[in-house]
């Protein structure tokens, strides 16, 4: 096998296939399929995944892969495999798809560097150029850049002077500590022990203790043991009595913790039906998907836990995914409290080093369960026994840009793959799990209990409107406010939840109606009380806070709506006894913070816990007796169809915190729409209720799960082109698919203009178009091509947002 197929770091229409290279002889028995290597592609080097190995090309003249950059494949056969379904599924460019299976650490970094070209010498470039390069014979492109002397390079390489390389870096570093090592036998390092002159104390002790511990030692560890400085060990070095080396190490998130090990708990009548057929499949080696429908705190997480046992038992591997925000502490404490070392945990709060190395330990096959969020679908296990996949109805697990998969697809794929289980668990599934459950295309497994039949947490909801009315202008209604107070009283904790960050939403004159709005975009500024200022969620504009109204001087410019930081100080001024930890996204942006405020509280040196979404999802603390929602309407009416399923799964989960052991729970939500559905069944507890009146609701307006979904997104920064060509590609579609299909827009998307570019729309909802991924390709592949006129076009199919 001389030739590997590589496709190219290059995300073109172009360049979306594989390319021959030819494998020099040195690396013939290296290169294998799903490595990465470095190959020549026009005039710069890039990095490229062998997808292939031949014994011919079709093309007769082909250049060499400069050289690989993996010791072994870091795809296996199965995960490219999975990159050809990705690519044909979301639309995506086959580069993309490798890409996203890999941590981030494994990108290619390309360093841009200006040399001297074969031939030439320094003495040949003008007197300016020739001080740059007298020491070195290559000059880093920034540098190029800071000192301003470009122009002058790109006129020496048009002379053939200088060349221009790419180099692709790893961003990688490998953790590497200092060990120490005898270098001679035992007997003669007794020996030499006996020889050591008295002045000499220390050399002797360190001795001694390779005496005793004939094998390697960590420096550091050596020094702190025996009390000896690093001099005393360079000095044995060099009598060559002991030899230093670099040994590799992992870096470790979870070094300074400690997990208790849990042992399997008796499972209750409920929880051993709903487990009976997953241990079935397990068994079996079959694939099938269960839908594990069960109410917050029936204990869900225990079937994963002992399903996980019969899988590590029969030598296979597990992926758990959880939402990126519930991935606290509590559920690592889980599975590694059950598993210890089995554990490879993968998630956004840790470092590039950190998640890499985690990695490459399923990758070596040093674990065989990996918990993570979205991405830790792609773990590169080769032996897969089951996928369970938590809260399954999180929005999260869909990717927003490209490859636009859904976890809960791919998990499907993979497991198709492995012929074993799927476990989908949430106590309020997405419309279109539940809908598949009921067709029996999922197996449905209830669990309609809390754990020792515990009552669910009574829930109150309070008109806004009428506390209003009643003279009460504080965002807390009397009854929230009586309640909190109690609780700090009996020593109780309260959780209290808000669906946005930062200080207020939006900044209005109230003379003139003026709201200061992002100058790229066309959305209102948010107001960030710590760094006083005005900030666009989009595009990271940034601008200060004025005193008065741009449009007519007025002094009356006020903040309008309520965010996570006002709240934490109305609660200072009517609560001053009360301690509040606030969880946002301003408050946990340091690394480790998220898990240090949840165990301050877990200890009790809060009484209130007020948060935003990273907080209504798996907290589980025995003192929380109060649930509090500040606005159950923020959701409610944005553009989505999926307002009120949404609103419904958050209300239900924030109100799952309350009350999960001995102390019974109470939740009150506040809103200004008590009579919408989703609030009104959120308040029961009925999820079936809900389920009807929203299916009934989807299907006359043609929404999943009765139709599919795809959105066209075209944006540009002059509103004509996005107008006709949107307008091409309306008319293109519709001549495309069948009549029974609907084909809405051209339309402004609901954000009409984001970073200067103006942004339209067309959705087109279908139940069997066998003809549309190839339509859409089509219009892809065009706009691809005409990429001059600055165009962008994006394809979502089945999509989560459609703003």
């Amino acid at each position: 096998m001389e030739i590997a197929s590589v496709i190219v770091d290059v995300p073109t229409k172009q360049t979306d296939r594989a390319f021959d290279y030819f494998i020099p002889e040195q690396w013939r028995r290296v290169i294998q399929p799903g490595m990465r290597v470095i190959v020549p592609f026009g005039p710069r080097n890039i990095q490229g995944f062998v997808v292939d190995l031949k014994a011919e090309s079709e093309f007769e003249k082909l250049r060499n892969i400069i050289e690989p950059m993996d010791l072994e494949p870091v795809l296996n056969q199965e995960l490219l495999k999975l990159g050809d379904w990705l690519t044909e599924s979301t639309l995506c460019f086959k580069i993309f798809a490798f890409q996203v299976m890999l941590p981030a650490a494994l990108k290619a970094k390309y360093e841009k560097k200006v040399r001297l070209s074969d031939g030439s010498a320094v003495k040949d470039l003008p007197e300016t150029l020739q001080t740059f390069f007298e020491n070195t014979d290559m000059l880093d492109w920034d540098d190029a850049l800071k000192k301003a002397i470009v122009p002058q390079l790109q006129r020496e390489a048009a002379k053939g002077h200088l060349e221009v390389i790419y180099m692709v870096k790893e961003r990688v570093k490998k953790k590497k500590r200092k060990y120490v090592r005898p270098s001679v036998l035992l007997t003669e390092l007794i020996y030499e022990i006996e020889r050591i002159p008295a002045n000499a104390e220390k050399q002797r002790q360190v001795l001694s203790y390779f005496s005793r511990h004939f094998h390697e030692v960590e420096l550091k560890r050596l020094l702190t043991e025996v009390k000896a400085s690093a001099s005393t060990v360079k000095a044995l070095i060099e009598k060559k009595l002991l030899t230093e080396f670099e040994m590799e190490v992992y870096r470790n998130p979870f070094e300074h913790r400690t997990f208790e090990r849990t042992k399997p708990l008796p499972l209750t009548e409920a929880q051993q039906t709903a487990i009976g057929p997953i241990l079935n499949a397990i068994e079996q080696n079959q694939h099938e998907v269960f839908l594990l429908y069960g109410v917050t705190g029936s204990g869900k997480t225990e079937i994963y836990l002992q399903s996980i046992q019969e899988v590590i038992e029969k030598g296979q591997e597990a992926i758990v995914l959880v939402p990126e925000i519930s991935l606290t502490p509590q559920m690592v404490n889980r599975f590694k409290g059950r598993f210890g070392d089995l554990v490879a945990v993968l998630h956004s709060g840790l470092s590039a080093g950190e998640k890499y190395d985690e990695w490459r330990k399923i990758q070596r096959k040093e674990v065989k369960v990996a918990v993570g969020a979205r991405s830790a679908i792609f773990a590169p296990f080769e032996n897969i026994g089951i996928i369970i996949i938590d809260e399954e109805h999180e929005t999260s697990y869909k990717q927003e840009e490209m490859p636009r998969y859904h976890a809960r697809d791919v998990a499907v794929e993979r497991a198709l793959n492995y012929n074993c289980p799927v476990v989908l668990g949430s106590a309020t599934p997405s419309l279109e799990s539940f809908a598949r459950a009921q067709k029996k295309v999922y197996h449905l497994l209830s669990l309609p209990n809390r754990m020792n039949n515990q009552n669910l947490p009574s829930v109150e909801v309070i008109d806004m409107r009428e506390e209003l009315r009643d003279g009460n202008r504080s965002m807390f209604s009397r009854k929230l406010f009586e309640m909190l107070k109690d609780r700090i009283e009996k020593k109780q904790q309260a959780v209290l939840f808000l669906n946005k960050r930062g200080h207020s939403s939006f900044v209005m004159c109230r003379d003139c109606g003026y709201v200061m709005n992002c100058p790229n975009c066309d959305i209102s500024l948010t107001y960030h009380r710590v760094s006083e200022q005005m900030k666009c969620h989009y595009c990271g504009y940034e601008s200060f806070v004025p005193n008065h109204c741009p449009e007519c001087n007025s002094e009356y410019i006020r903040y309008f709506g309520t965010g996570t930081q006002k709240v934490e100080e109305e609660l200072g001024k009517i609560l001053p006894e009360a301690r509040v930890i606030r969880m946002d996204v301003d408050t946990t942006g340091r690394k480790g913070s998220h898990e240090r405020l949840l165990t301050d509280f877990k200890d009790g040196k809060a009484d209130i816990l007020l948060g935003t979404q990273m907080i209504a999802k798996g907290l589980d603390f025995p003192n929380i007796t109060l649930v509090g929602v500040l606005s159950a309407d923020t959701m409610l009416h944005l553009p989505d169809f999926r307002a009120s399923e949404k609103t419904f799964q958050l209300l239900t989960q924030v109100s799952g915190r309350a009350g999960r052991h001995q102390l019974p729970g109470e939740v009150v939500i506040q809103t200004y729409t008590p009579e919408h559905y989703s609030i009104e069944l959120a308040s029961y507890h009925d999820y079936d209720l809900f389920y009807q009146r929203e299916m009934m609701i989807r299907k006359m307006h043609h929404y999943p799960p009765f139709y599919y979904l795809s959105l066209i997104t075209v944006s540009h920064e002059q509103l004509v082109t996005v107008v006709s060509e949107m307008e091409k590609i309306v008319s293109y579609v519709r001549a495309h698919v069948s009549k029974k299909a609907v084909v809405l827009g051209p339309a402004a998307s609901p954000i009409p203009r984001i970073n200067n570019r103006y942004r339209y729309q067309c959705l087109i909802k279908y139940k069997r178009e066998p003809n549309l991924i190839n339509t859409l390709k089509t219009i892809l592949d065009q706009y691809q091509k005409d990429t001059k006129i600055g165009l962008q076009v994006s394809i979502d199919v089945n999509p989560h947002i459609l703003m």
